[in-house]
């Protein structure tokens, strides 16, 4: 949804722009400058103040049939926009009013093809729009990025499967910091990736608008910057995997994709920061996205859900024994509606994974429907991907008679046009039957919560369950998340873990799953991390010894009207101030380096207030559930002094009142 303010055109046909050589468009500040150069390739560079970023960068697009946009580049028309408007989204994933203000340039060639450029005061992004009359087969794009002024680069490297060729991931890993000429020319990565400059600017890279259409994951172009690479399309494919099975390519095409002529390609976004803080904020890649074609949005509801498969649903001092049955299910009820939360999840189990009406005998799916509608709780369904696209429809109608109002959907692995195809042909089937959902084994949202705002949040992010066997989702890779995958949508990275551990003491231990970090960490990632249906981890016999923790943590809202960042490093630390009404909340993480850190509450209107917290215990450097519960009186102008132990956090709510 937009409420345009005003826009600005001025359309430039005269045949002097026949013959340019160098087009230019800056952001509305003008400090962000494009230049677009017509030689024997179409190129550009990317100028922030005094300093080129980028220089040099080549578009162009090859069709199979030997047409490309580079073949005779001769400019018919140049169109300029100045646009300056609001995005009221329909889930606010990080503010509840958007500003979308940039100036845009519209190059129209002799040949069928257009190139938009827009100039954003955080950022550029460009596309391809083709204009033929029928159906095309795109061989490739050529989308270099050549950087310039480069110190180190954060990247996530796909590690190849033995079962599936290099294109099969599920965009989870960690960021390797390295410059840019010691990265493998072999390297395949998946954005968002950041480049860390000689200057004090950030530049992160990534994509927005993925619709029909590969993503794109890029490649060393000879140390100069980097160069995109796009799965092929799949042409056969087999069954793979134990337990979970999933489509992997055996065979691909010599294109990447089979679409519309006339369409706009994804944009290419270039986002750029003079500081790590203007970075977890940053909505770009959400502006970027197609506006929604829904027009009722009555029934998206966000919200908080429980989770039992990361500890396996160990509970413990109850009657029953504990698992996938109808007693352990209606404990999680019981929880959820104790603490705040609105439904609760059944994740992989409560059928089997290859037939979603083949039921695990020892749950009753009608008794517990029923149940949880009396209880003021809803129901949501793990799904194996392939599955679900087997039976969607009859899956989704059997949903919508328990009540079922989200549902996740599992192991993907692949963004190959087939796969980008699939998400939103499930998304379009969810919202015919009023379903939220989420994607696991996935790649990152590109601007798809726009387009479709029931897709609540998006894996494509290693996070909590990696506790489980590993030691990789460590307080360092936690603090590095918002920065640069969160920049790219909403993640589910689960958190809520009620077993702690230390760097020393941490043991990955199924069944009896810990985080790394204190117990405080856990909670700030509610506040910290952009995600509008937010799934508690934690163990819920726990949560019941400590109410008033657990009350804290159900409070936290999972949308906002106003985000902050107060203090950050990517790596590092962060400090996250969220707005809800008149309340604000502040999550705090920190890496394996205890911090000392000062929040001035200058931020507050006049009046009265009462801080609700919880702060990393005096023994939590070696006992990591150590807390301590805060309760105090504050006022605007106050000063808030906290001590986050190494691995350790900070969450809270200020609550108005007057």
């Amino acid at each position: 949804m937009s409420k345009l303010f005003f826009i600005f055109l001025l359309t430039l046909t005269s045949s002097v722009f026949l013959f340019a050589r160098e087009i230019k468009v800056k952001s509305p500040d003008g400090k962000i400058e494009v230049r677009i150069h017509q030689n024997k390739q179409l190129t550009y560079d990317v100028l922030s103040g005094q300093n080129a970023l980028l220089q040099g960068s080549v578009i162009d697009l090859e069709l199979e049939n030997g047409n490309s946009l580079s073949a005779g580049l001769a400019i018919r028309a140049v169109n300029r926009s100045e646009v300056r408007t609001e995005i009221v989204p329909v889930v606010p994933e990080k503010r509840r009013i958007i500003p979308d203000r940039y100036n845009q340039v519209e190059i129209r060639f002799r040949q069928p093809y257009s190139l938009l450029f827009r100039v954003y005061d955080d950022g550029v992004a460009y596309r391809i729009v083709t204009h033929f009359p029928d159906s095309i087969t795109i061989k490739n794009e050529a989308a270099i990025f050549n950087f310039s002024l480069t110190k180190m680069i954060w990247y996530p490297q796909v590690q190849p499967r033995t079962d599936a060729d290099v294109f099969h991931t599920s965009f989870e890993e960690h960021y390797t910091i390295k410059p840019l000429d010691s990265i493998p020319a072999e390297s395949l990565i998946f954005t968002p990736l950041l480049i860390e400059t000689s200057t004090s600017a950030k530049v992160l890279l990534t994509e927005s608008d993925l619709v029909d259409y590969p993503g794109m994951f890029v490649k060393n172009n000879a140390g100069k910057g980097f160069t995109g690479e796009f799965a092929p399309y799949p042409l056969e494919e087999k069954m793979v995997g134990g337990e979970f099975k999933q489509w992997a390519v055996t065979k691909r095409a010599g294109y990447i994709a089979r679409t519309k002529g006339s369409r706009s390609l994804p944009w290419r976004v270039i986002i750029i920061s003079s500081a790590d803080t203007d970075l977890p904020s940053n909505d770009l890649v959400y502006r970027l996205g197609s506006p929604t074609p829904l027009t009722d949005v009555s029934w998206i509801q966000p919200g908080k859900s429980t989770e039992e498969w990361i500890i396996g649903s160990n509970l413990y001092n109850i009657p029953f024994q504990a698992g996938i049955n109808t007693d352990t299910y209606k404990y999680y009820i019981d929880f959820a509606r104790k603490f705040g939360f609105e439904r609760i999840l059944l994740d992989a189990g409560w059928s089997d994974a290859m037939d979603l009406f083949k039921i695990t005998p020892t749950l009753n799916m009608d008794e517990l429907a029923a149940y949880a509608k009396s209880q003021g709780i809803k129901l949501s369904m793990w799904t194996l991907a392939a599955t679900l696209d087997r039976q969607l429809e009859p899956a989704l109608g059997q949903f919508n008679r328990w009540g079922v109002d989200f549902i996740m959907t599992d192991f993907i692995d692949r963004d190959d046009q087939k796969m980008v195809n699939f998400h939103h042909r499930v998304a379009e089937a969810c919202a015919r039957h009023k379903i939220m959902l989420m994607f696991h084994g996935s790649f990152k949202p590109a601007g798809f919560s726009r387009t479709w705002p029931h897709a609540l949040t998006r894996e494509g992010v290693l996070g909590s369950e990696y506790n489980i066997w590993s030691h990789r989702a460590a307080p360092p890779h936690n603090v590095t998340l918002p920065f640069i995958r969160m920049v790219a949508g909403p993640m589910d990275y689960e958190p809520g873990l009620l077993q702690n551990g230390t760097k020393e003491t941490f043991r990955p231990i199924g069944n009896y799953v810990m985080s790394q970090g204190t117990r405080c960490h856990q909670l700030a990632m509610f506040v910290v991390y952009d995600s509008p249906m937010q799934f508690f981890s934690g163990n819920p016999s726990t949560g019941l010894q400590e109410p008033e923790f657990m009350e804290l943590l159900g409070n936290i809202p999972t949308v906002w009207d106003e985000t902050r960042i107060l203090e950050g490093k990517i790596g590092e630390y962060i400090i996250t101030l969220r707005k809800k009404g008149t309340d604000w909340y502040i999550g705090s993480l920190t890496n394996w380096t205890g911090r000392s850190l000062t929040i001035k509450l200058d931020f507050l209107d006049e009046g009265n207030y009462e801080l609700n917290a919880a702060e990393d215990g005096v023994n939590a450097s070696r006992y990591a559930a150590d807390y301590q519960l805060i309760k105090k009186k504050v006022k605007k102008g106050d000063t808030l002094e906290i001590k986050l132990a190494p691995g350790g956090g900070f969450g809270g709510r200020i609550r108005n009142v007057d």
